[in-house]
């Protein structure tokens, strides 16, 4: 079952990911961003640990998710992780089985790496579990590596919500957002000053470009609905 476009006022859902410092999440928070992720890979130059996680998930105010993205962890990682922040929703961004996914018996997100030639829509059946696929680009290692794809791979009517990401940054995300109608964003390397730092000044600005383009597909579609419907010429002749 495919899921319907989101409305014409639907609020585009933000995630600012990669954060390892308490003035990063606060930022984040500020901004507008509706989850924040930490990176567990211990392989990635923004990883923390699930401790350090949990240090930082205390500085969200109520209603932001805290998201905590792992690649190929362990049994013993995945436990530590979600006692570390037992209210997170888990990313797996690696090589994980619908199996894998569901072991720890939580809400979570499955990345997809959109390589040409990949099949999204069997790859989203694979997974029926799963709160939403974050579409990322094909890089080598895991992760989009800051690289945008081609959009038009994305087809339409995935049985899940999906999530873009891959290259997003303040002056591509209002594009991506009116071209994909995706239910949320997810950026990291493009609001940063430095691997795993983040640019306030970027991330506000993010956000800013995404409610931008809310507005602007609600405003496109409220005119179409005004404007008058044709009507067939009124025949005068006896």
């Amino acid at each position: 079952m495919s899921l319907p476009s989101p409305p014409a006022d639907h609020r585009t859902r933000i995630k600012i990911c990669g954060l390892t410092r308490e003035s990063d999440v606060e930022a984040a928070a500020q901004a507008g961003a509706d989850a924040v992720g930490f990176v567990l890979y211990p392989k990635s130059p923004r990883h923390v640990s699930p401790a350090r996680a949990a240090e930082l998930a205390r500085v969200l105010p109520p209603f932001i998710t805290p998201v905590l993205l792992l690649v190929n962890a362990d049994d013993s990682t995945l436990k530590q992780a979600i006692e570390a922040v037992p209210h997170a929703l888990l990313q797996f961004h690696g090589d994980e089985t619908p199996a894998d996914c569901n072991r720890a018996g939580r809400a979570y997100l499955r990345a997809a790496r959109m390589a040409p030639g990949f099949d999204l829509l069997n790859f989203a059946l694979g997974y029926p579990d799963a709160q939403a696929l974050l579409v990322d680009a094909h890089v080598d290692g895991y992760g989009g590596g800051g690289q945008v794809f081609d959009w038009s791979l994305l087809p339409r009517g995935l049985p899940r919500p999906m999530i873009l990401s891959g290259g997003l940054h303040p002056g591509n995300v209002g594009d991506g957002v009116r071209q994909v109608r995706p239910w949320g964003v997810d950026v990291s390397s493009g609001v940063e000053a430095g691997k795993g730092l983040k640019d306030p000044a970027l991330v506000r600005q993010f956000c800013q470009a995404v409610r931008a383009a809310d507005r602007h597909i609600a405003e496109t579609l409220a005119g179409s609905l005004s404007q008058p419907r044709a009507t067939e010429p009124m025949n005068t002749s006896c």
